[in-house]
């Protein structure tokens, strides 16, 4: 698995499914995210289980995430015809309805490679990647394909991405915005942990 934190995401070119059901041909992540921060989510495959258990609650938070300057693209090695129809079908018949984000099509699985999230050269693994306005890469988790991840975590990955940006401090396990944050110098950490140790 590659450490890709403080490095370049992995730009592509690719077929894309957006909002408006329109087929984008030539979508362009850094383009795309051009000034804004960006959530790339690989899922295994159209028409299967945890995955659009996922899908569909990225779209419920999406709004969440528009207000953080965030958007959200979902990528799977299916092509964008599947893509098409998958949105077209209604949830419950087993489809995703009209999510409000870009479906990239990675059916060369080239993007998958490229973040390393390709599992036995077949489907990405759920890896999940958090993008600042520099196209950078700042947060990454993986799960397995049985395991589906929590869209809420991903926002307070954005959130306390945010507050690092502002002022410049760091943010504790279980931080949530409102909650106490450390100033990065050894009288921080002391502070904090004097603090707010019954909370840890």
């Amino acid at each position: 698995m590659s450490f890709l934190i403080g490095k370049k995401a992995p730009d592509f070119k690719a077929t894309a499914i957006m909002e408006d059901n329109s087929i984008n041909e030539n979508f362009v992540l850094s383009k795309f995210l051009s000034g804004k921060k960006g959530i790339v989510f690989f899922y295994p495959l159209n028409f299967t289980f945890v995955c659009p258990s996922e899908i569909i609650a990225f779209d419920k938070k999406v709004e969440e995430f528009k207000k953080r300057n965030t958007e959200v693209i979902g990528i799977s090695i299916d092509s964008h015809f599947s893509h098409l129809a998958y949105k077209n079908t209604a949830i419950d018949n087993g489809g995703i309805g009209k999510i409000r984000y870009p479906l990239v099509s990675d059916i060369t699985k080239d993007i998958s490679r490229s973040y390393d999230v390709l599992l036995n050269h077949s489907v990405a693994l759920r890896g999940t990647f958090l993008i600042d306005e520099d196209f950078v890469i700042r947060h990454q988790v993986v799960n397995d394909l049985p395991l589906g991840r929590n869209v809420d975590e991903a926002i307070r990955m954005v959130d306390a991405l945010e507050f690092h940006q502002k002022h410049g401090e760091v943010c504790p396990a279980n931080w949530k915005p409102g909650k106490a944050t450390i100033k990065p110098n050894p009288e921080g950490i002391k502070n904090y942990l004097s603090k707010n140790s019954g909370e840890i």
